[in-house]
């Protein structure tokens, strides 16, 4: 945007949300250059979804799993290419785009078709704009948690900026090459995150399985998931080398005598480290208080849920608290150190092994019993002890490049809709950039 000016003068919008706009564009309600379509779906027609990034496809352009489908589709319509397409319920987050497709949808979806001097790129920019604003969320009727119904009685009454035809087009220009180099940057950090993602892994997954020594001689451990290890380690299960505890079972805090505590979530246990910022309590018994505690040095583990398998070790003590029947304890026995058997978890789970011995029958999840019952390669303490404070080294600079790139990522983003915003709203004039 470098070398962009403002324009010469400028008027009130009339409206809060756009502020002052060029004096030679116009400010009108949306349905004055929009009409509402009610089109009969046809029988080629392909389901069509409007996403919260602002495309707007066939489903089968994109994914055919996680949806659900109809059995019988009352109230679908026709959309076509170029309708400007708002989704009612989903608006707030985003999804409204121009359709690149003929296609069908289900009727809380909003087809209008522009009339002329009004081009439907230039007015899903604007639109996703006041959504992304949270313009609509303050006009929409809430019907669920994080969401609003924004039927086009809401819409066709939002007061947007119309430039001449001509000057929208160009700002679509500017936009798509602006944007396109932006997102061109955007990929390439993102691409950056996965391959140090990849790397941490195989890094702690090299350190578990074959230690620091390249020089040591190897055997056949006899386990699928692991393949060989170090002469010298010795083999076992994890149940010789720990307890394993699951927690209570969530209930109805009048259920029983006892008091209210904090407990440990499955939700609490990210993919690097325990996040006890938001913190829940429930009815333990003296006795259940006593037996689910949780210390420096334990591992917990998920134990079921989409993030079954996720684990880490706690670096102090919990003191009164307990921990949900999602969440294992493991407490090392003597001679094992808890933050090398966290990070072998994590090679476990990666190698796929936690999800081929894991129940799929309601939630997907792995037992205490059949975690305790997972083979593996173990080294003297000493050697456990060099190994994690390597992990640590070299994780903790790994975390420290992604956490960078991940930052680069948001500012990105940050530039890509802070550009879009004062574009469409006439806060920048880009005619001759």
């Amino acid at each position: 945007m470098s070398g962009s000016l403002k324009y010469s003068k400028y008027k009130p919008s009339g409206t809060q949300w756009l502020g002052e706009v060029p004096t030679h564009w116009a400010v009108t309600r949306l349905g004055r250059g929009f009409q509402l379509m009610r089109r009969p779906p046809r029988k080629e027609d392909g389901n069509l979804t409007a996403y919260r990034d602002g495309e707007v496809t066939l489903r089968s352009n994109r994914r055919l799993d996680g949806y659900t489908e109809a059995d019988k589709e009352i109230g679908y319509q026709g959309i076509r290419v170029g309708d400007l397409v708002i989704h009612a319920m989903d608006a707030f987050a985003g999804a409204i785009g121009v359709s690149d497709s003929d296609g069908k949808s289900s009727p809380v979806y909003l087809a209008c078709q522009p009339l002329p001097g009004h081009d439907a790129r230039y007015f899903a920019r604007v639109m996703r704009h006041i959504a992304l604003s949270g313009y609509i969320t303050s006009l929409g009727k809430g019907v669920r948690e994080r969401s609003t119904d924004f039927r086009w009685s809401d819409a066709r009454n939002v007061l947007v900026p119309v430039p001449p035809i001509e000057e929208q087009l160009r700002i679509l220009a500017f936009l798509d090459r602006e944007t396109g180099q932006i997102d061109a940057l955007i990929t390439k950090q993102e691409q950056l995150v996965e391959t140090l993602t990849e790397r941490r892994q195989a890094v702690i997954t090299q350190a578990v399985t074959r230690g620091l020594d390249p020089s040591v001689e190897f055997k056949d451990s006899g386990i699928d998931w692991l393949g060989k290890c170090p002469v010298h380690w010795k083999l076992g299960r994890v149940g010789n080398s720990a307890s394993l505890t699951l927690g209570k079972m969530l209930q109805a805090q009048g259920d029983q005598a006892g008091s209210l505590r904090p407990y440990l979530r499955a939700g609490n246990i990210q993919e690097n480290g325990v996040d006890i910022a938001e913190v829940k309590q429930m009815v333990f018994t003296e006795a259940e208080a006593r037996s689910l505690t949780l210390k420096q040095g334990d591992v917990v583990v998920v134990e079921g849920g989409a993030g079954y398998g996720r684990s880490d070790v706690l670096t102090q003590d919990l003191t009164g608290w307990g921990f949900q029947n999602h969440v294992i304890r493991v407490r090392l026995f003597d001679g094992n150190d808890s933050s090398y058997f966290n990070y072998l978890v994590k090679a476990i789970r990666a190698s796929g092994h936690i999800e081929a011995i894991g129940s799929f029958a309601t939630i997907p999840n792995v037992s205490s019993d059949k975690l305790s019952r997972i083979r593996y390669a173990i080294p003297l303490l000493q050697e456990q002890q060099a190994i994690s404070k390597h992990l640590d080294l070299e994780t903790t600079r790994i975390d420290t490049l992604t956490a960078k790139a991940s930052q680069v990522v948001e500012a990105l983003r940050e530039r890509r809709q802070a550009l879009i915003s004062a574009a469409v709203t006439g806060k920048i004039d880009v005619r001759g950039l």
